[in-house]
């Protein structure tokens, strides 16, 4: 007889605690292998999708596209045993007794191995493109249907659903939480104008379409307490809703301090040209300054840790995994680059366009941006010379670096125009005090001043 197991929501990474279905890839009656991705869900960091750790008849399916589950809710119950098997396969073969044996021999060979034993965090375990492909019966047969679950759509309603007609013309929109909301306020996105790479409609894009639709021509003056209580409410959820708990918690959690120095970074960019102009893989100052901070660690371990607050204790971390900082069109991310301090420059530079380009498609995986143990905040690309970071939690450390601009500068004895840039250090006061704060700041400037001091640690 077979046996009904439910699949929940995994654990999708740290920090997360529930995600949004944003496509089923299969239905009920479906025959599905173990490790064989049945739903793609939308974090609040990545698009996942979800692969099932049984094998057998999926029997029955909990939540629509667009609703959120939190982690540990049923997703899907799955039908796992010859016995599923063979009934699936006999409600699509004629009813003959030697075509029924012949396709529940193949459904049987489907299922043999009923369960991966994986344990799921946001993504499974890579396997042969064979056994990732769907098997779709010709007449799904529900077996042993759980109450209260969503049950998917029939043969015929599937049909129908695929009759109706598409939208006229590509709609350039990539988030379905985007879609959502346009969906839930009854805007149409083909009369919006995206502000986004390539015309790429941005959800603020869609916020100002409806605030412009929703506001009148001429509006009467309404009164001061109308005014106070008529403003809008956007609420904390998806990606800003988990930057606004991870910072929230770290400003509550860590008694952190900032130091910051100005830094002559002309003989840096220097470098930096002439390693371009040998040739070969061009080199990105972001690299140069992952390297800086990979050497100032291992002089000054103490910022490459954690606290551990339920036994007070502070953990010293053997690697480094550094965190950087990616703007892109849903917020935002801090992708990890592993084992920073084992890579050459033109490995760092390779590894940081790609989680780049990734955070920028809505592709990184849980793994990509979880992990870290130091953050390198460039935010001089937004045109700002110096800022006071919050320290990314459960990090002890961030060094954040300001724009690159010729600035006044005494050097060797003269007034020069020089490459200067301000360097900002905060720190989780717990793990070291000050005189380590300021040296290894003081270090990495002298790294940005002088980058052949670099070659006396290598």
């Amino acid at each position: 007889m077979a046996q009904v197991l439910e699949f929940k929501l995994p654990d999708l990474g740290e920090g997360l605690t529930e995600a949004e279905i944003v496509r089923w890839l299969v239905a009920v009656g479906d025959v599905v292998a173990i490790d064989q991705p049945v739903v793609e869900v939308e974090t609040a960091k990545a698009m996942v999708e979800v692969p099932c750790p049984y094998g057998g008849v999926v029997t029955a399916r909990f939540g629509e596209e667009g609703t959120e589950l939190p982690v540990g809710a049923p997703l899907l119950t799955v039908a796992v045993g010859a016995s599923a098997a063979a009934g699936t396969a006999a409600a699509s073969a004629p009813e003959t007794a030697g075509s029924a044996s012949g396709s529940a021999s193949s459904a049987d060979s489907a299922v043999s191995s009923e369960y991966s034993g994986n344990v799921l965090v946001g993504y499974g375990t890579a396997g042969p493109a064979a056994r990732r492909r769907r098997i779709r019966p010709q007449a799904p047969a529900v077996v042993n249907p759980t109450p209260n679950a969503t049950a998917g759509p029939t043969p015929t309603a599937r049909a129908t659903a695929v009759a109706v007609p598409a939208p006229e013309g590509p709609v350039p929109v990539i988030s379905p939480l985007v879609r959502k909301l346009a969906r839930d306020r009854g805007l149409d996105l083909r009369e919006v104008r995206g502000s986004g790479p390539e015309g790429l409609i941005l959800r603020a894009d869609v916020e100002r379409a409806l605030t412009a639709r929703e506001t009148p021509a001429a509006p009467a003056p309404p009164a001061a307490a109308s005014v106070a209580a008529a403003g809008e409410r956007i609420p904390l959820r998806g990606l800003r809703g988990v930057v606004a708990d991870k910072l929230s918690r770290s400003r509550t959690e860590i008694p952190d301090a900032t130091c910051w120095v100005d830094a002559d970074a002309t003989e840096l960019m220097a470098a930096r040209a002439a390693m371009n102009a040998a040739g070969g893989p061009k080199i990105s100052l972001l690299a140069l300054l992952a390297r800086i901070c990979a050497h100032a660690l291992a002089r000054f371990p103490e910022l490459n840790a954690t606290v551990d607050t339920a036994t007070r204790e502070i953990v010293r971390l053997p690697s480094v995994h550094l965190g950087f900082a990616a703007q892109t069109p849903r917020g935002l991310v801090v992708p990890v680059v592993r084992d920073a301090g084992a890579r050459t420059a033109e490995s760092l530079t390779e590894e940081f366009a790609r989680l780049t380009e990734s955070a920028r498609q809505g592709t990184l995986t849980p793994a990509d941006l979880t992990g870290g143990t130091f953050t390198l905040n460039n935010y001089g690309v937004f045109g700002v010379d110096g800022s006071t970071p919050i320290i990314n939690h459960p990090e002890a450390a961030m060094l954040g670096v300001g724009r690159i601009i010729p600035k006044p500068w005494v050097h060797q004895g003269e007034l020069a125009v020089r490459q200067v840039v301000q360097l900002s250090f905060t720190f989780d006061h717990r793990v070291c005090d000050g005189g380590t704060a300021g040296g290894f700041l003081r270090y990495v400037a002298d790294c940005v001043e002088q980058p052949a001091v670099l070659l006396r640690t290598v």
